[in-house]
């Protein structure tokens, strides 16, 4: 019965078109990758903070992370023109599989310099497989169909964090059942089955440019869009530096919660997370394309939200358990990503 079910199912899938098979298949390798990611960042922030290491000895071993991300976003979509998106996601499939296997060394040997070389690797991957999935819409939706973008980007946006919560989830518990070691082989095998499905199915034109960009087109010609890109790398490195690192430190050093209750709730907040971004059309109030106005004015909220929240943690009138969560759980704080990811 199972059997004829898969039949079934893969015979529809043959039916759909080719552009939206290949869709198909950029997505699934893209939420595979993701849910790989989550549980690694987790992975890597417990465990070392189990070995002693301090928070910002942690927060040494994301800076390349970090750092390399930024430099792979900024040459990504060129390298997909010239390339084509199906070799930027292999190659960040692939990437992201050589750093999980240099994670597979005895604890004795996974020195802050190696684990910070194996983060670069990852963060590499990681915003060389954002980019080609991200740009895989934009093959398959018209030019003028800029309202049917933005829902579908949204979409995308909102499943990349609720995956990346379960990863988050996967990771604590993976820890907690299987080790760090034994956590890492299982995602890299895993792992290494989808990146040999997509080399064989993904198609070799997939988002190339028929002419070669050059590099100096790495930047747009509008100083709005430069200015709206520089305002998403602060907005994505101060929610990582707390959210990535001192999130997770508070909760299991302070707070004395399990690997696993850690997980959990780091889950369950970045999906709610996912679930806003991906209604934001609604929760604009415009199912159309937001303009500079309206992401602004998000923006100034997230500010005064995030004000508050510090100001809350430092008083005294409230535990900071308390105000943290409260904080979290403001859903104001989940939309400027998406609004701008669309401005751009």
């Amino acid at each position: 019965m199972k059997k004829l079910r898969l039949i079934n199912v893969l015979e529809k899938y043959r039916a759909l078109p080719e552009s939206v098979r290949q869709y198909l298949l950029v997505t699934a390798n893209y939420w595979a990758f993701t849910l790989t990611d989550g549980a690694l960042r987790m992975l890597v922030v417990l465990h070392f903070y189990d070995l002693g290491y301090t928070p910002l000895a942690i927060a040494m071993l994301f800076l390349f992370y970090e750092i390399f991300g930024v430099i792979t976003n900024l040459v990504g979509g060129w390298l997909g023109a010239r390339l084509g998106l199906n070799r930027t996601m292999n190659i960040g499939l692939g990437l992201q599989i050589a750093a999980l296997s240099m994670l597979l060394l005895p604890t004795a040997m996974l020195t802050v310099p190696w684990v910070m070389a194996a983060q670069a690797l990852s963060g590499i991957a990681k915003d060389l497989n954002k980019m080609s999935a991200k740009s895989a819409i934009k093959t398959l939706v018209p030019k003028d169909a800029e309202d049917k973008l933005y829902r579908w980007v949204a979409m995308l946006t909102g499943s990349k964090n609720a995956l990346k919560g379960a990863g988050f989830f996967l990771g604590g518990v993976l820890l907690t059942a299987a080790g760090f070691t034994g956590a890492i082989a299982i995602m890299a095998a895993a792992l290494l089955v989808v990146w040999l499905w997509s080399l064989v199915n993904l198609k070799a034109d997939l988002g190339k440019a028929k002419s070669k960009p050059k590099f100096t087109q790495i930047f747009s010609k509008s100083d709005k869009v430069n200015i709206l890109s520089a305002a998403r790398l602060f907005l994505f490195a101060a929610r990582d530096v707390w959210f990535v690192i001192a999130l997770p430190v508070f909760l299991a050093s302070q707070l004395n919660w399990e690997h696993s209750s850690v997980g959990a709730f780091l889950a369950l907040w970045v999906i709610a997370y996912g679930m806003v971004q991906s209604i934001a059309p609604s929760l604009t109030t415009r199912k159309s394309v937001p303009d500079g106005r309206v992401a602004t004015i998000w923006a100034g909220l997230l500010a005064l939200v995030t004000a508050v929240l510090t100001l809350a943690i430092y008083s005294t009138w409230v535990a900071p358990q308390v105000a943290l969560i409260v904080g979290l759980l403001s859903s104001v704080q989940y939309l400027p990503s998406t609004l701008h990811c669309i401005a751009i």
